[in-house]
């Protein structure tokens, strides 16, 4: 994300298969770590039935007034519908979904499960899988429009916001080791994990920003000049986009104001 960003898929791919070859060095059975094929079928019919669970748990949360600010976030709102199905289709599930998958439900389960049994692989992993957002969730409350409300300013607010995230990403790791358990493999786990990203982010898209972009009139060292639909304005109008290495720069932001 940091030093090779336009690299992500690769490196995920590349890290999945490393941390697999040292789970299987370490006498892990593809069974343990959740990838036998005795569990493909299980594994199917658990993710579809979790794909329409969240379809269906999405669409309640964007059609009602308490939730739906929940979907206006600048950073889904600033992309093209071409860097949304990216995302959504190779990004995510290539890169975000798989790595973490196989890392915290697949490899670390089953090296604690093997040496502490599988309360302590739950915990242990889960527990993990949250200190794992620390850093994704340090632009967070100046991303999310409800989630800097809740918050407000201040550093103490940052960090409140980020010990949040971290918390709701370790609880969520125990659901999907919960999944892994019931369907017994990975699968079903990975498709709730890429559909719970995918879904939303796309749900955000839609229905969070105010600027709708729809073409690309010039591009520069700083980022790209789009013709966007603007839904307060009722009209069209120019928007600069930042480029992907200055997004997170809020003093390259500042200078946009």
């Amino acid at each position: 994300n940091l030093l090779v960003p336009r690299a992500y898929v690769l490196t995920c791919v590349a890290a999945t298969g490393l941390l697999l070859s040292v789970a299987r060095r370490d006498g892990s059975s593809w069974s343990e770590i959740g990838l036998d094929r005795a569990s493909l079928r299980s594994g199917l019919r658990w993710s579809a039935a979790l794909l329409a669970v969240v379809l269906l748990g999405v669409a309640v949360a964007a059609a009602l007034p308490a939730t739906r600010p929940a979907f206006v976030d600048a950073r889904a709102a600033g992309l093209s519908g071409t860097a949304v199905l990216v995302r959504t289709l190779v990004r995510i599930p290539l890169g975000t979904a798989l790595l973490e998958e196989v890392a915290f439900r697949g490899v670390l389960y089953a090296m604690l499960a093997r040496r502490h049994g599988v309360r302590a692989a739950v915990l242990g992993s889960s527990l993990l899988f949250g200190l794992w957002h620390v850093l994704p969730s340090l632009g967070l409350r100046d991303g999310n429009a409800a989630v800097g409300s809740l918050f407000g300013a201040g550093p103490e607010a940052a960090v409140a916001a980020v010990a949040a995230a971290v918390a709701g990403t370790a609880a969520a790791g125990l659901v999907f080791c919960e999944v892994r358990r019931r369907s017994g493999g990975l699968l079903a786990p990975f498709a709730l994990h890429w559909a719970l990203n995918s879904v939303t982010l796309a749900a955000a898209w839609v229905l969070g920003g105010r600027y709708r972009l729809r073409a690309r009139l010039a591009a520069g060292g700083m980022g790209a000049v789009w013709v966007a639909d603007d839904a307060v304005l009722g009209r069209q109008v120019a928007v600069k986009v930042l480029g992907e290495a200055l997004a997170g720069d809020g003093l390259a932001a500042e200078r946009l104001r």
